[in-house]
C-alpha cells in the first residue's frame, strides 16, 4: 500500500510538467513576429528567453504599422490637389481693356491695328484740311459771282475784283487776257471766235479748280472701301490664334479662348471706326465739291455774258452807248 502512495507521490510531480506545456502558447505569440521581421534564431531559443525578444519585437511592429496606418502620406497628396486650381487662375486674361488687348495681341494683329489707327488719323486730317479749304474757296467764289453779276462790263468787274484771289477772279483775268490778245482782230472778224476761245479757257479753269478741290478725297474712298476688309483680316488671324491656343492647351476654357477672340473683335472694331467716318466724310465732300463747281459754272457764265456784252457795245456808236 505504501508503494501506490509513493507512486502517487511520484506521479504528482509528473503532472505539473504537462501542465507547463500549455504555457507553450507563448511560441504562438512568436508567430506574428516573423510576419513583420523574420527571426529564425527565436525558434531555437528556449521559451523563457524567447518571450524577451517577443516583447522587444512587439514595439517594433507598432512603429512599422503607424506609417502604414497613418495615411499621412495621402494627406500630402491631397495638398497638391488643393493647389491644382491655381494654374487655372494663372491662365485667366490679365487685362481686357483696349490697350491691354493691344499689348497682348500677336504681332500681325498689332500691325493691323496700327494701320487702321493710322488710316483713321489720315481720315480726320483730310476732313479738317479740306473742310477749311473748301469753306474758304466757296466763300471767295460766291463773292466773285456776286461781283460779276452786278458788273456792267468786263473792265468794271475786273476793277472790283482787283487784288482778290480765288477761282472767280482767275476766270475774270483769263477772259481779260483773251480779249486783249484778240483785240486786233475783233474789228475785222465776228466775235464768235472770241467767245469760243474765252469759253474754252474758262472751262479749263473750272476743271482745274475742281480737281484741286477734289485732291485728297480719293484717300477717303480708299480707306472707306478697304478698312473693313483689313479689320476682317485681323479678326481671322485672332480667331486662328484662339483655335491654336485651344489645341495646345487641350481645353475649351474661356480663359484660353477669350483673349484671342477679344483681339479679333478689337481689330474688327478699329476697321469699322476707320471705314465709317471715311465713307461719310467722302460723301459730304463729294456733295460740297459739286456745289463748288456749280458756283464756278455760274461765275464762268457771268464772265461770258460780260464778254458778249462788251462785243456788242463795240459796234454801237458812242452816243447810243451813253
Amino acid at each position: 500500500m505504501c508503494l501506490p502512495a509513493a507512486g502517487l507521490a511520484q506521479q504528482e510531480p509528473v503532472n505539473p510538467a504537462p501542465s507547463a506545456q500549455p504555457a507553450t502558447p507563448a511560441p504562438s505569440a512568436e508567430q506574428p513576429a516573423p510576419s513583420v521581421e523574420p527571426a529564425p534564431p527565436a525558434m531555437t531559443a528556449p521559451s523563457a528567453p524567447s518571450t524577451a525578444p517577443d516583447a522587444s519585437a512587439s514595439p517594433q511592429p507598432s512603429p512599422v504599422v503607424q506609417p502604414a496606418d497613418g495615411s499621412g502620406t495621402e494627406t500630402p497628396a491631397a495638398a497638391p490637389e488643393s493647389t491644382s486650381p491655381a494654374p487655372v487662375g494663372l491662365n485667366l486674361p490679365h487685362d481686357l481693356s483696349p490697350w491691354g488687348m493691344f499689348m497682348a495681341a500677336d504681332i500681325v494683329v498689332k500691325a493691323v491695328m496700327i494701320g487702321l489707327a493710322f488710316a483713321s488719323l489720315i481720315t480726320w486730317t483730310v476732313w479738317l484740311a479740306k473742310s477749311l479749304e473748301l469753306a474758304g474757296a466757296v466763300m471767295r467764289a460766291r463773292r466773285a459771282v456776286a461781283t460779276i453779276v452786278g458788273a456792267r462790263s468786263l473792265a468794271d468787274a475786273s476793277r472790283q475784283l482787283n487784288g482778290r484771289g480765288g477761282a472767280g477772279a482767275l476766270l475774270l483775268r483769263a477772259a481779260e487776257q483773251e480779249v486783249e490778245m484778240s483785240s486786233a482782230a475783233i474789228d475785222h472778224a465776228k466775235g464768235d471766235g472770241l467767245k469760243e476761245r474765252v469759253s474754252s479757257r474758262l472751262s479749263r479753269i473750272e476743271a482745274q479748280a475742281g480737281r484741286r478741290m477734289s485732291r485728297g478725297t480719293g484717300v477717303l474712298a480708299t480707306i472707306g472701301s478697304t478698312a473693313p476688309f483689313v479689320g476682317l483680316f485681323g479678326t481671322v488671324w485672332g480667331i486662328m490664334n484662339a483655335f491654336i491656343g485651344i489645341s495646345e492647351s487641350q481645353t475649351t476654357n474661356l480663359a484660353v479662348v477669350a483673349p484671342g477672340i477679344a483681339e479679333a473683335l478689337l481689330a474688327t472694331a478699329l476697321g469699322l471706326v476707320a471705314a465709317i467716318p471715311a465713307v461719310v466724310i467722302y460723301n459730304v465732300f463729294a456733295r460740297s465739291i459739286t456745289g463748288y463747281r456749280q458756283i464756278l459754272a455760274d461765275a464762268s457764265a457771268g464772265v461770258e455774258r460780260l464778254v458778249s456784252r462788251d462785243l456788242d457795245f463795240r459796234h454801237v456808236p458812242v452816243r447810243a452807248a451813253a
